[in-house]
């Protein structure tokens, strides 16, 4: 509304607002008919003749309003222009900090070996339950966690690094929603899960807590499944009775460890996510400063929380704050 009003008291006329809308209009249509080629060649799966014929006429058509649009730019026609070359500046901040966060985590992600090493130099403590911790890396241990395990010593009985990843189809099937797998030895307890979401899914925390324990139990279950099979044939061509304890065994360290994930949600499930304070180095030029100190940092701090959209309890969430130099 104010925006609206903005342009009205500004112009104060009414073929300069005509020839503002009258080029953001055409500008729009120009776009949605060169997006169509994608939609007819790979959503419809039709021919790329066909979509290639589809932009040449209606394209034809809109490229002429819009160059005859273009000779009305001092005449109202630049305020669209102004509009969207901020928008699009603005949208390339966000991309170029985001992507710098991302590539700062990647290299300053720490092994595994470094973290069972400085967990045996801390002392450090498990505690009942279990930790689901978000964080955009895919492998190794994210930095704000073992910033946190430097700082507290402590964490908790099962440790789940969750990242979830958006992908280009509308739902993701159940069945390949949820990827999981084991970091480490079997008695630090440390899982890692990778959790694909379609862009018309929906994120519910405690459907995707629920969902996680489910997959989880039958991991185990069919982890200790595997094993079994490994080494049940050759133990059979030795000694029957031999193969039959070392399957019960294992049977039975599998409901163990399912029971102990069971107990562990008893006493409770903890979110932990960072809360990163992106800043350039002090070696970087005066725009850069601009684009990540001022720019990017104003977007971060006015963009929805990421504990927000998952809707996750805020008695039972950590963050962990750092400062990221890139």
């Amino acid at each position: 509304m104010m925006l609206c009003l903005a342009v009205v008291i500004g112009f104060r006329d009414t073929a300069m607002i005509g020839n503002a809308y009258g080029l953001a209009v055409i500008a729009v249509m120009l776009v949605t008919t060169l997006l169509m080629f994608l939609i007819i060649s790979t959503v419809w799966k039709r021919n790329v003749l066909w979509a290639v014929l589809f932009v040449l006429v209606f394209g034809f058509v809109e490229s002429s309003y819009f160059i005859s649009c273009l000779a009305k730019v001092h005449k109202g026609g630049w305020l669209p222009l102004v509009v969207s070359l901020v928008i699009l500046s603005l949208m390339a901040i966000w991309n170029y900090g985001t992507s710098k966060k991302l590539a700062f985590e990647l290299e300053n992600k720490v092994g595994l070996d470094s973290l069972l090493s400085l967990g045996s130099n801390l002392g450090i403590r498990r505690v009942p339950g279990i930790c689901l911790v978000y964080s955009d890396v895919t492998s190794g241990v994210p930095p704000m966690f073992s910033h946190f395990v430097t700082n507290f010593p402590a964490f908790h009985q099962i440790l789940i690094f969750v990242t979830l990843q958006s992908v280009m189809i509308p739902k993701v099937p159940p069945g390949e929603r949820f990827h999981v797998a084991r970091v480490g030895p079997p008695e630090f307890s440390l899982f890692r899960c990778i959790v694909r979401y379609g862009y018309k899914d929906m994120r519910d925390c405690h459907e995707l807590e629920t969902q996680l324990i489910e997959n989880f139990s039958g991991f185990l279950k069919w982890e200790r499944h595997s094993k079994e099979m490994a080494i049940a044939e050759p133990v059979e061509n030795n000694s029957r009775p031999s193969g039959r304890r070392v399957s019960f065994q294992l049977t039975w360290e599998a409901n163990k460890e399912v029971g102990e994930l069971m107990e562990a949600k008893e006493a409770g499930v903890s979110y932990m996510m960072s809360n990163i304070s992106v800043r350039a180095s002090e070696a970087s030029s005066f725009l850069k400063k601009f684009a990540i100190d001022i720019v990017y940092d104003f977007l971060r701090r006015n963009s929805r929380c990421p504990a927000t959209s998952l809707g996750l309890p805020h008695a039972s969430l950590i963050q962990v704050g750092m400062v990221y130099r890139v």
